[in-house]
């Protein structure tokens, strides 16, 4: 049996939630037992809180690789199970989108080209990778050319006002994509030039 091609467009957003899964895979190995109570740049939450989300996240994004996500949240992993879990997972979530047959994913009654949900998945996962590594004081600024090609996502998300995500804070025009991806999404990052905060 030879699997389907992937769906137009697929294979774009595919190569953006590569490279996100990759960069976010190495800010997870940067955790230790010392960060899990530490505040997140996610307003009120801890380390814990974020792997908990970030698991439930990881879940529902290979959930809608077979067409559909519901948006339902599931018990976590136990602390000391979750980071070898979100890596175990992030590694499957890729084969689970290189098997996507459908054009479309229903997210919760609305039909998104796939592409559109790679692209946001991609965004997400990148951006609490960000998030990780900035709790542990141990990551690394989001690569430019993956921020650059999350940018135009990162920008509609802003401008559809979600309540999920803080809102966009100013930086100058002439800060990397990375810090433009970030600030988007309510996130304040420094750079040379610029004052941490």
């Amino acid at each position: 049996m030879t699997a389907e091609p992937a769906p137009d467009g697929l294979v774009a957003g595919l190569d953006v939630l590569q490279r996100a899964l990759d960069y976010t895979r190495a800010a997870l190995a940067t955790i230790t037992c010392a960060d899990v109570d530490r505040p997140t740049p996610c307003a009120g939450w801890t380390l814990a809180d974020l792997l908990a989300h970030m698991e439930d996240a990881l879940d529902a994004f290979a959930e809608a690789a077979d067409g559909a996500v519901g948006l339902s949240s599931a018990a976590p992993s136990p602390l000391e199970q979750r980071v070898q879990r979100l890596q175990a997972k992030a590694c499957a979530l890729l084969t689970a989108w290189l098997s996507a047959a459908s054009p479309v994913v229903d997210v919760a009654g609305h039909p998104l080209p796939v592409d559109a949900v790679a692209r946001i998945a991609a965004l997400e996962i990148t951006v609490h990778g960000w998030d990780v590594g900035r709790t542990t004081t141990r990551g690394t600024p989001i690569p430019e050319r993956l921020a650059a090609d999350l940018l135009p996502t990162a920008l509609q998300v802003a401008l559809s006002d979600d309540p999920r995500f803080a809102p966009p804070v100013p930086v100058p025009v002439e800060a990397p994509a990375g810090v433009h991806v970030l600030a988007l999404l309510g996130r304040r990052s420094s750079y040379p030039g610029s004052s941490s905060s």
